[in-house]
């Protein structure tokens, strides 16, 4: 039991923001990468520090109404405009994510406590093309607009940081866990850029999970619903909704190195964007997606290594790109110590 419960798939909560992955949320920046918490996110970790190296891919398009919303974020529709757009956005998106977690021994509420800080650095390539139509406002009246946009933007660099504390209680075969994370907004952003790697305003990110793991039967499943809240971005004067998101995996281990299953995620803007620069309105976004994952546990020195590959196919998605995303996740952690020996207690009879 101690083995596997060592190899939750690590709370890599709230990574940095994926551009184009939400088309609310100031027309496409998220604070929450769907499919950020997996299997056994609830269950107990060694104590000790524990490191995870994590690689995701997003590809994703979107129609007119996403295209509309990224090119007002941008400066290429002035207030004067009013325009429809007949285009499409494209992204692909990859990232690298470092986390770095220390489970403390000592009880924190009767539960166990875990600090961690994630890093993030990646590559962004954004594309937009299509036939911009509408009238131009002007002081003597307004006239017929149009004009053939094609956009192509590429980032390499930093994300923002990401601080995490969580805190997991384990009883038998049920777990809980809660947690509260943030963004702190250092990444490579501008508000004119189609592509970003950083966020561009500072976040509070928080919420609950359980996961049930039988060990004898290899059972477990698992569900984080997680809500956060967005500061105004100060470059743009634009303040994106409160955010919704839960993601849940099922899995069942054949052995007690191997583990087959599924993911998924549901994500849904709660609340509306406002703000000065605000000029799409409420314009809220939801997704969901599923997919399967396998992970392998094997060690590695006196530690142990875990590593979970997974995909996402989205479906259902309103106002924001819809595509696919693939995750690879290796974690080294303490390994569970072996089980106490009893003394076995030899009898001398006459």
């Amino acid at each position: 039991m101690g083995m596997m419960k060592a190899f939750a798939v690590i709370a890599i909560a709230a990574v940095a923001s994926v551009p184009t992955k939400a088309s609310a949320d100031e027309s496409g920046i998220s604070f929450w990468i769907p499919g950020t918490f997996g299997s056994l996110a609830a269950t107990p970790q060694q104590p000790g520090w524990t490191a995870a190296a994590i690689y995701y891919h997003t590809s994703v398009s979107a129609g007119a109404d996403v295209a509309r919303a990224r090119e007002i974020q941008i400066g290429r529709i002035p207030a004067n405009l009013t325009a429809t757009l007949n285009a499409n956005v494209n992204a692909n998106v990859d990232l690298g994510l470092l986390n770095a977690t220390y489970v403390f021994a000592t009880p924190v509420l009767g539960g166990q406590a875990s600090a961690s800080l994630i890093g993030i650095y990646g590559a962004n390539t954004t594309s937009l093309n299509g036939l911009v139509t509408g009238t131009l406002a002007l002081p003597g009246g307004s006239i017929p607009f149009s004009r053939f946009d094609s956009i192509s933007d590429s980032v390499t660099g930093f994300g923002d940081l990401i601080p995490q504390f969580a805190l997991r209680w384990n009883a038998g075969v049920n777990n809980y866990m809660t947690y509260i994370t943030g963004d702190i907004p250092v990444g490579a952003y501008q508000s004119t850029r189609l592509a970003n790697i950083g966020l561009g305003h500072g976040t509070i990110d928080a919420g609950g999970g359980y996961t049930y793991f039988n060990p004898q039967t290899g059972h477990e499943l698992s569900g984080v619903l997680g809500f956060t809240y967005n500061f105004k971005n100060t470059d743009t004067q634009y303040q994106s909704g409160v955010d919704m998101h839960f993601d849940w995996g099922a899995s069942q281990f054949l052995t007690k190195q191997v583990q087959v299953g599924l993911v998924g995620y549901v994500y849904k803007q709660l609340g509306c964007d406002s703000g000065f620069a605000d000029r799409v309105g409420c314009f809220r976004s939801q997704v969901a997606a599923a997919g399967p994952q396998v992970g392998f546990i094997f060690p590695v020195g006196d530690m142990q290594g875990y590593l979970n590959l997974k995909a996402y196919k989205e479906f259902a998605a309103e106002n924001r790109p819809e595509g696919w995303n693939a995750w690879v996740t290796f974690v080294i952690s303490p390994a569970a110590p072996p089980p106490a020996v009893t003394p076995t207690k030899h009898i001398i009879t006459k």
